[in-house]
């Protein structure tokens, strides 16, 4: 059987899985790239030969985790943010391209390459807004923090993927507890989704990723409280708090940072789509 016949098929599987024709034929393609090894290009001009020896049972086994609704992400390994490659499994959540808003905004701020920046990385995660900091900004030191064991794990694998291992520590911490140093900027994907909207999410969000660093609380603003209230005290004097948020929530942020008496929201970043999703607060 042909490559193309293979991968016809399981695209058909996926659709019925709900996922839908866009995705389903992007991930069936994605997937049998992973498990070749080829690139788009290769795929593209040799999809119509045989299956090499393997193929097809391998093939198969991710297809059917995939229509199972388990991310496509979490299913290779890895997921690209600012051009760089990082790994990702279930400990951590999969970054989005909208969380990109949060470097360029940085890097808007601090435009000098070789500036000896110092900035904290709350949430981390996978250390995705952290890393790709500082490989942005080579003099830049980062302390990445996250409540989660696993997380900082897969954070610190990342960071030395990306060879700056000795320019990120790690810290397992709830925000900046215990973090005694002040900041040029303190840097957050905190999670701000509220409690009640799970049914909502897509499987892959609500059964796959770690509700730890999805949910917020009954309005989705808890934690995003709590960060407002604590960095300013870690924040040099005009340093940046910079934080992404839900959709829709942009006009509870602006109250949450204008009853603030310690920062000011000087700019509100926007999605392609047009959507208000991080806000830049300076410290007063």
């Amino acid at each position: 059987m042909t490559i193309h016949r293979l991968v016809t098929a399981a695209r058909a599987r996926l659709r019925e899985a709900g996922i839908s024709p866009t995705e389903s034929d992007l991930d069936a393609r994605l997937l049998a790239q992973h498990v070749l090894g080829w690139t788009t290009e290769r795929f593209l001009t040799e999809a119509q030969s045989r299956e090499p020896d393997g193929f097809a049972p391998h093939y198969e086994s991710l297809i059917a985790r995939r229509a199972t609704r388990e991310p496509l992400a979490y299913i290779v390994g890895t997921r690209e943010f600012w051009a760089l490659e990082f790994e990702v499994s279930p400990a951590v959540l999969i970054p989005r391209p909208s969380t990109e808003l949060i470097v360029e905004a940085v890097l808007d701020r601090f435009p000098e390459r070789a500036m000896p920046l110092r900035i904290a990385d709350v949430c981390t995660g996978c250390g995705c807004i952290g890393i790709a900091l500082a490989s942005a900004r080579p003099r830049a030191s980062v302390v990445a923090t996250d409540i989660s064991v696993d997380a900082l794990a897969v954070a610190r694998r990342n960071a030395a993927r990306h060879k700056v291992a000795d320019r990120v520590a790690f810290r397992h911490a709830d925000l900046l507890a215990g973090v005694e140093a002040t900041f040029d900027v303190v840097v957050a994907n905190p999670p701000y989704v509220l409690d009640q909207a799970a049914p909502a999410l897509q499987p892959e969000v609500r059964d796959h990723e770690p509700s730890v660093a999805l949910f917020g609380g009954a309005d989705g603003l808890g934690i995003l409280t709590r960060l407002v209230e604590t960095a300013p005290s870690r924040l040099r004097p005009a340093g940046y708090l910079i934080f992404e948020f839900g959709l829709g929530m942009d006009v509870e942020v602006e109250d949450l940072l204008g009853a603030s008496p310690d920062l000011e929201l000087v700019d509100v970043r926007r999605d392609l789509e047009g959507i208000a999703r991080t806000a830049v607060a300076r410290r007063a």
